[in-house]
């Protein structure tokens, strides 16, 4: 069998950059340990992996599915449909590809092309960023040969205890943190005044948004700047706040410059948005959705804030607490470093390669 049919891999996930991410990493250093290796991503033509994909100079093909609505809509009468055109589909890229490993992230994008992977005799590795798994990959269980894990609360959740590997969520290898000045010019911001970075996931949060706006004046009174990404669907209401010391951007591309610009970090606490700032060591303010399963970004953050390593807002708390805190925080430069140690305690910096290792040694296995 030739190198090239060894060495070729499959990734399934994204909707978020949350599930998205984690498998750009590995595929990083897939490439860095075999650069002969072929690696195809599989997603959706509507969301955030089809046009970040490509970036990061990976193939990508999309499959016609979505996600299932709690409410009445065209896209839950037409999921069944969607269901079973998007597993023709996935098993015509797998026959095509035929690759000896498919890597699952999540999300229900996964789904199809993982069991379209696994009928067809490929190798499965699953990823969980989240400590309360996803419903794709607590289905996909049974079909993957190892399931790596982010956190420890996360095994009870699982029937194959034995596939479990706790290794952490992986890091991609281009984010890093690069000269504050530089990255400050990158965003035309002021080298000497403090900064703060909002994050509100890859699709925005609108509670954050509203809180920032409201809170915007006073910032700027105490000579703050602000990095603000709105997310997509939020920026056209934002934009008006842009100002020279307030950058609006529906989405960063850059985060290594906008981590290494910050002071002060204003995020959702997401499994992706954890891993890094705990491996860049950023001080950071969390703000967990309210809306996730398990209520895991509040478990999340509050673990993290319990030792000292983060603050934590509750969403409800935005309007009342977030603005003072903030002006607080970013004034009280021994407590950016205490946050800045103490959330470096909770990095895996070596997830990526683990799991990448893993995945190469499965596929030689013939």
């Amino acid at each position: 069998m030739s190198t090239t049919r060894i060495y070729r891999f499959l990734f399934a996930g994204g909707g978020t950059g949350g599930h998205l991410y984690p498998a750009l990493a590995v595929a990083q250093q897939i490439k860095l340990l075999k650069p002969e290796a072929e690696i195809l991503f599989v997603g959706t033509a509507d969301k955030i992996e089809s046009r970040v994909v490509p970036q990061y100079g990976f193939d990508f093909k999309s499959i016609w599915i979505s996600g299932f609505s709690r409410k009445l809509t065209l896209n839950n009468l037409l999921f069944p449909l969607k269901v079973v055109v998007s597993m023709i589909q996935s098993l015509w890229l797998v026959m095509k590809f035929k690759p000896r490993v498919a890597i699952g992230s999540g999300a229900y994008v996964s789904g199809p092309v993982i069991w379209a992977a696994s009928v067809l005799g490929t190798k499965i590795i699953l990823l969980e960023q989240n400590s309360y798994p996803g419903v794709t990959n607590r289905i996909l269980e049974k079909r993957a040969e190892e399931i790596h894990i982010s956190f420890e609360e996360s095994k009870k959740f699982f029937r194959e205890q034995k596939k479990l590997k706790l290794t952490g969520n992986p890091v991609r290898v281009n984010l890093k943190m690069i000269d504050k000045a530089e990255a400050l010019s990158k965003f035309e911001l002021d080298a000497k005044k403090k900064t703060i970075l909002i994050l509100g996931g890859s699709g925005g949060a609108r509670n954050i948004n509203n809180a920032i706006a409201d809170a915007i004046n006073e910032l700027n009174e105490n000579n703050i700047q602000v990095i603000w990404q709105t997310g997509q669907f939020y920026f056209e209401e934002n934009k008006k706040f842009e100002s020279k010391s307030v950058k609006v951007l529906p989405f960063i591309d850059d985060m290594s410059a906008a981590f290494s610009a910050c002071d002060l970090l204003v995020a959702r606490a997401g499994a992706t948005t954890i891993t890094e700032v705990s491996y860049l060591g950023i001080p950071v303010i969390f703000v967990p959705s309210p809306h996730v399963a398990a209520n895991h970004q509040y478990k999340n953050a509050k673990a993290i804030s319990d030792a000292s390593a983060a603050l934590l807002i509750e969403d409800k708390d935005l309007k009342t607490s977030l603005c003072k805190t903030i002006i607080d925080l970013i004034k009280d430069e021994s407590k950016l470093t205490e946050l800045r140690k103490n959330i470096s305690a909770f990095a895996k910096p070596h997830a990526a390669k683990v799991i990448a290792e893993s995945a190469i040694k499965m596929a030689e296995i013939i």
